[in-house]
């Protein structure tokens, strides 16, 4: 808190005395009467509202989607051998420069968005996953075979529970990104949104508008990471 409240006296004190461009880096009095004002008359609202959708949305898809392509890569060896190279290469693919190409194909809107921000994901969540799968103690599956175990028993009993820390780790990552892909979603088609909000002032010359969106991003990015901090606590104390 303390670096935080010096951060912001800081910023204040240098935009006040001219030590920065007031212009383009506003300050921190400035940002906060913007914000009271957007408040005010619901627009803010209804930018946060959009953005906090598309992004929850696609962190749970992106999430999920890459936990099932693991767990089928898991179980499938022919299917990993196939897979497993193109996802390599997918994943050394600068991702948002996808985002004209989902344009094309899906249309400008809010399903281009979500798809950005879930496709984002899913391909690191697919591959620390399915690492994380193929790094258990192989003996823990003889074990359990040889209690008469299926692959399924021994998915549930074993492989899951023993890669769930990889799992949430995940999840502390694709936080980062699905705001990322919505972000970038949402500066190429949006007209409502925080990612809205941020190419409008630079192309109205608004820096004041720029700061205040990307300080609400920070905030609530932030929020769902201790929300899944708070998450990874509860699943490892009861495991």
């Amino acid at each position: 808190m303390v670096i935080f409240l010096a951060f912001f006296s800081f910023w204040e004190l240098a935009s006040r005395l001219k030590w920065i461009d007031p212009l383009i880096f506003s300050s921190p009095t400035k940002v906060w009467h913007l914000f009271l004002i957007k408040l005010a008359d619901g627009s803010l609202a209804e930018h946060i509202g959009f953005t906090l959708f598309e992004t929850v949305l696609g962190f749970i898809l992106g999430t999920l989607l890459g936990i099932l392509l693991a767990t089928a890569l898991w179980y499938s060896t022919r299917l990993a051998n196939i897979l497993d190279p193109y996802l390599v290469i997918l994943n050394a693919m600068p991702k948002v420069a996808l985002g004209p190409i989902l344009i094309v194909a899906i249309g400008p809107g809010f399903f281009s968005i979500l798809t950005m921000g879930t496709i984002i994901s899913v391909i690191i969540t697919s591959i620390v996953v399915y690492t994380a799968f193929k790094e258990v103690d192989p003996n823990y599956i003889k074990l359990l075979k040889s209690f008469g175990a299926t692959k399924t028993r021994c998915f549930k009993e074993a492989i899951l529970p023993a890669s769930m820390p990889a799992i949430i780790s995940t999840f502390k990552v694709n936080v980062g990104l699905s705001w990322v892909g919505v972000i970038v979603g949402e500066f190429l088609v949006s007209s409502k949104g925080l990612g809205y909000m941020i190419i409008y002032g630079f192309q109205v010359f608004n820096f004041t508008l720029v700061l205040l969106s990307l300080l609400l991003i920070a905030i609530f990015a932030t929020i769902m990471y201790q929300g899944v901090a708070y998450l990874e606590k509860k699943l490892i104390r009861r495991s």
